[in-house]
């Protein structure tokens, strides 16, 4: 870091588990704390979670140069290379590292979620305070996630105990990041319903707006519980706002950085937690949104497309523009038909759409997932 900066980083390093060698699997932990005392948000944000989505890391580095430049007002802390197993799980040139090969189970689906503390909460803290309620609540979700990892007799799988420990940093926090990529993929945020007015602070154009449930991902662990806490007191005729939001922030495509795009990533960030009252620029730049259309769509309406036969694909459907009905998605070269049949196959929708990620390669079967896209938009 620069000599000049006012912010200092610490560092820590957490073991997350053992190898059958004995070796430690460990995961860097970087932590800015805030000079004095005040009501701003504290922050978490994590990165590589699945092994070929590496972009974060180049993310978390523009931001440790950033944020060290910067007043800061609450507590910021960093977390790259967040599954030492799966950033290391190679297969010859690429990475393979999006399930736990002992379990299959995808690597961002091993999070924990106990909705009988939401009912506990609620029956002993009715009469407390809005921060009393917040402090016990936040320590009870610690004091589970600390009774999975030490108290649990039957054990906990690699995945889980990884999974586990992140949590237990992310709960500590109030506004969650986990940065992702998708295969060949635009830059989209996965959003909580509630806090879709926070998806205009991220230059990010489009947005997937997720329901309250929890499917085992890191954001829903985080935010779920006090959407829920805060739902189950409004039905007691109480209205309580935590301030408490989570995201998952994919940054384009897997298996690649840039340095220069992840300043650019990171000076996003930075716009949505100048909005959340959590950084503040230093003289020389404003961290303001870009004007944009951000286009959003429901989880619902987010819909896989698969294709109708195998073959070679030649993505043709550009990221982030309207396709509309009958323009082509993609066309399929089909090499065994040449000469007694059909060897291009063109494959459009019949309604307009808007495409957002890609399989990685050219090379399908019948059935592969061959594009991601909103079937159904709006602009936010």
């Amino acid at each position: 870091m620069n000599n000049q900066t006012q912010n200092k980083v610490i560092k820590d390093v957490m073991h997350v588990g053992e190898m059958a060698s004995g070796a430690q699997l460990t995961v860097p932990v970087y932590k800015f704390t805030a000079q004095g005392a005040t009501d701003a948000p504290s922050v978490y944000i994590q990165a590589n979670m699945h092994g070929a989505e590496v972009q974060g890391n180049a993310v978390i580095y523009q931001l440790l140069e950033l944020i060290g430049n910067i007043e800061l007002f609450a507590d910021v802390t960093l977390v790259p290379y967040a599954n030492p197993v799966g950033c290391n799980h190679k297969n010859g040139e690429y990475t393979l590292g999006r399930f736990d090969p002992i379990t299959g189970v995808n690597w961002n689906r091993m999070y924990h979620n106990n909705p009988k503390l939401v009912d506990v909460a609620v029956e002993q803290y009715i009469e407390e305070s809005d921060r009393e309620i917040e402090q016990a609540f936040k320590q009870s979700l610690l004091d589970d996630i600390n009774e999975q990892l030490d108290h649990n007799i039957f054990g906990l799988t690699t995945g889980q105990r990884i999974a586990y420990q992140l949590q237990k940093l992310a709960h500590q926090a109030d506004l969650v990041l986990d940065l992702h990529t998708g295969p060949i993929s635009s830059k989209h945020l996965y959003c909580p319903e509630y806090a879709k007015e926070s998806a205009k602070h991220f230059n990010i154009e489009h947005t997937l707006l997720i329901p309250n449930e929890f499917d085992g991902a890191l954001d829903e662990s985080t935010f779920c519980p006090w959407w829920s806490l805060s739902e189950a007191f409004k039905a007691k005729g109480r209205c309580i706002n935590f301030n408490k939001e989570s995201f998952t922030v994919e940054l384009g495509s897997q298996e690649q950085i840039d340095l220069d795009i992840a300043l650019t990533d990171a000076k996003s960030i930075l716009c949505y937690l100048q909005y959340k009252g959590v950084v503040k620029p230093n003289g020389q730049q404003d961290f303001v949104p870009d004007e944009m259309i951000r286009y959003a769509c429901y989880l619902k309406d987010y819909k896989a497309f698969y294709s109708p036969m195998g073959g070679m694909v030649d993505y043709l459907a550009e990221f982030g523009k309207p396709l509309k009905a009958g323009e082509p998605l993609a066309r399929i070269l089909r090499m065994d038909n040449y000469g007694d049949g059909d060897a291009l196959h063109y494959i459009s929708l019949d309604h307009e759409v808007l495409p957002i990620l890609h399989f990685a390669s050219a090379s399908v079967n019948q059935g592969t997932e061959l594009y991601k896209v909103f079937s159904e938009f709006f602009t936010l």
